[in-house]
């Protein structure tokens, strides 16, 4: 596929905007550009190269001449107009949860499963959820060499996974707290300023939320473990941009810290950021707006045998969404 036309649904969105920088950045070959969005959002311009993008309403007849259409406009607009856009002949990836664990729907991270793209019956393509992708970044490496077999994790999740209302509820609070205002939380169940949430989307029947489950069934299908285990809990944290996450990985080969250090090198997407002594581990700042992905603290296990600790940071509007999404479409 040569010089594609390509769409992008929910081009107004935070991460629509991030998938057009990204088109830009990498100079993504591109035959042509169609921008859609909403009935509110159209007749908006945005600008790539240079020039302005006029965006259209997006319709069930959106898609003739598309080739690849980039979706990031909430999972039940891809449920209803992914299967147009994949009849009209277009491949679609998909950022939402709409097809996920489809089994007829490859979810893939270029740089972990990248074979897994050339399989798409429905002509559908998942990006997995940002925390996952991110997660697995530093995972992978590890089970290509000491066999992963388990995985007790906890997130700490940036506000802008919640979208624009995220930072704006964050920047509010912390105003209306240092002006004495009183203020009634909207967009999280508790107070985010100045706080930590441990609840990420809603809970389902055994305690866990859907967030994390997600790095549970979606880890599984991207790595072809079904046998991996993972008890994971995702925390809103009062940051702007990029999420952290803190790992305990279990192998079934003993691993040691030097060579876990040495798993990670060639390896693209994913850089080692650990010396403890001299104040150096990633940290969200360091990714924000970056394509890397910074993995650090890595240290073997006081509590399980053959196990490591790790603490990985990345952007997760742009490695956790965009920039995989864009990838994707490099591999087609």
């Amino acid at each position: 596929m040569n010089n594609p036309h390509v769409a992008i649904v929910g081009a107004t969105g935070a991460v629509g905007v991030e998938m057009l920088l990204c088109l830009e950045q990498r100079n993504f070959p591109l035959s042509g550009l169609t921008l859609l969005a909403s009935a509110r959002s159209a007749g908006k311009t945005l600008k790539f190269r240079g020039e302005d993008i006029v965006v259209k309403e997006l319709t069930h007849d959106s898609f003739a001449g598309i080739d690849i259409a980039l979706f990031s406009a909430g999972g039940g607009i891809s449920l209803e107009f992914a299967p147009s856009a994949a009849a009209a002949g277009a491949v679609v990836i998909d950022n939402s949860s709409a097809f996920r664990m489809d089994e007829g729907v490859p979810l893939v991270v270029p740089e972990i499963n990248p074979e897994a793209a050339k399989n798409r019956p429905r002509g559908i393509i998942a990006n997995p959820n940002c925390t996952t992708i991110i997660s697995l970044m530093a995972l992978a490496p590890l089970h290509e060499k000491f066999g992963l077999e388990s995985v007790i994790a906890s997130s700490y999740q940036a506000v802008s996974g919640s979208g624009a209302q995220g930072i704006v509820e964050l920047e509010e609070q912390i105003q209306a707290i240092a002006n004495g205002r009183e203020f009634t939380p909207k967009v999280y169940p508790r107070q985010i300023a100045f706080n930590v949430i441990p609840q990420v989307d809603s809970f389902t029947d055994n305690g866990y939320t859907k967030e994390e489950m997600k790095m549970l069934n979606e880890g599984r299908k991207i790595l072809c473990h079904p046998t991996l285990k993972v008890s994971c809990t995702c925390v809103r944290v009062p940051v702007y941009r990029s999420h952290s996450v803190s790992i305990t990985a279990k192998f079934s080969k003993e691993p040691s810290v030097e060579a876990a250090r040495a798993a990670y090198q060639g390896k693209p997407g994913i850089c080692v950021v650990d010396d403890p002594a001299n104040k150096l581990f990633p940290v969200p700042l360091d990714t924000t707006g970056k394509d890397d992905c910074l993995v650090g603290r890595i240290r073997k296990s006081i509590v399980l045998d053959n196990a490591l600790d790790i603490w990985v940071v990345g952007d997760q509007v742009r490695k956790g969404a965009a920039l995989n999404a864009v990838q994707i479409a490099e591999i087609l």
